[in-house]
């Protein structure tokens, strides 16, 4: 049997004709990358000390906002507002010129505003099929890189790069050098797919289907920016069908794997909840850690992940959770959201009864799917 590129590159098959492409013919622009994500919490007190411990920077502190950084130079990786409630309001992405925002106000009636960022800038406000606030962002200035973590010098076989000298990972925080990507849950999946493709640009990595309804199309999504020739993470965005519409995850760069290892463990003699990890995926090959804050939102540590180009076609695999690591512990039902609780219940039934892509077949699918 011949082995096709994309067995050898990130998945078992590509595409059968007639199904979807990954790309848009003619988007209205093409973002760079995420900018930053959108909070509100009611205790910006313990949201910052959380955030430090996990290993942001603090770029700006106001008595209504907190804004969190990595180490490398760019945007901030997430704002932090005060609310009556803690909940995500949503993504920034970063638009190449400060011309794709007036593009994107004539092609959907965005309003273009001031961007409320350090530095100063433009932002266009838009609205995406799930219902989450989208901004799209030229940013004035950017900040200044700060002192990173430096990998660990490693010997290999023959190759001895560390002599008469020891191995000692710091017990600190994972020091984030950048936000890596957002995944959200939505019940009209295949609207949200086309709606990030066609009005910002962005392209397919790799598509999920459910066991026995392919022919349905795909039910999860990762998502890249296009660069063309300049390779970038396998997935900035990814989304997934469900029956809530809602952030899953965002997940954070560091250094290498004793920089996950030596933060996770400064983070559980805290008394921080670990998610998941630490394993390596299968689907963008990041060695992962999941985390939970103190306000049960799931955060990443990640590094060496795939880096595509344009060239690279979407791979197509079935949805399963052992499809999830190359290895690691075993998934946990915290980080697949299949922990009972009312507001999924209620989820569930207004999912089933309302005008979205959720019914009862796939519904069925996707528990199939969190248990094979």
């Amino acid at each position: 049997m011949s082995r096709t590129a994309h067995q050898d590159l990130h998945s078992e098959q590509g595409a059968l004709r007639g199904e979807h492409s990954g790309r848009s013919r003619n988007p209205v622009i093409k973002v760079m990358d995420l900018a930053w994500l959108e909070f509100e919490k009611p205790d910006l007190d313990c949201a910052e000390v959380f955030a430090r411990d996990f290993g942001f920077q603090i770029a700006a502190r106001t008595e209504r906002e907190l804004w969190l950084r990595g180490t490398f130079a760019g945007p901030p990786c997430m704002v932090i507002r005060r609310g009556s409630i803690s909940r995500f309001i949503g993504p920034a992405f970063r638009a190449a010129e400060r011309g794709d925002l007036d593009r994107l106000a004539r092609a959907t009636g965005a309003e273009v505003r001031d961007a409320d960022v350090p530095g100063g800038g433009k932002s266009a406000h838009l609205l995406d099929p799930s219902g989450f606030p989208v901004r799209v962002v030229h940013c004035a200035g950017q900040l200044p890189e700060l002192p990173g973590q430096q990998p660990l010098l490693l010997n290999f076989g023959t190759d001895h790069r560390r002599v008469n000298a020891t191995q000692r990972a710091p017990r600190e925080p994972s020091r984030i050098q950048r936000l890596g990507h957002l995944v959200l849950e939505t019940r009209v999946f295949a609207r949200a797919l086309d709606w990030y493709l066609d009005t910002l640009g962005m392209i397919v990595s790799d598509v999920l289907f459910l066991d026995g309804q392919r022919g349905r199309g795909p039910t999860m999504a990762f998502i890249r920016c296009d660069q063309g020739s300049r390779a970038v993470d396998h997935h900035t965005l990814a989304i997934h069908l469900g029956p809530g519409n809602g952030y899953v995850h965002s997940a954070y760069q560091v250094t290498d794997l004793d920089s996950i290892a030596a933060g996770g463990e400064y983070l559980k003699e805290l008394g921080y909840k670990r998610s998941w990890g630490i394993g390596r995926h299968i689907l963008g090959s990041q060695l992962f850690d999941y985390w939970r804050d103190p306000d049960h939102f799931m955060l990443e540590h990640f590094a060496d992940g795939d880096l595509f180009s344009c060239d690279v076609d979407p791979g197509w695999a079935p949805m399963s959770t052992s499809g999830l690591a190359q290895w690691g512990p075993p998934t946990t039902r915290d980080f697949l959201g299949a922990r009972p609780s009312p507001q999924r219940v209620r989820d569930v039934v207004q999912a089933l009864r309302g005008d979205n892509e959720m019914d009862l077949a796939r519904l069925l699918g996707l528990l199939k799917a969190a248990n094979s």
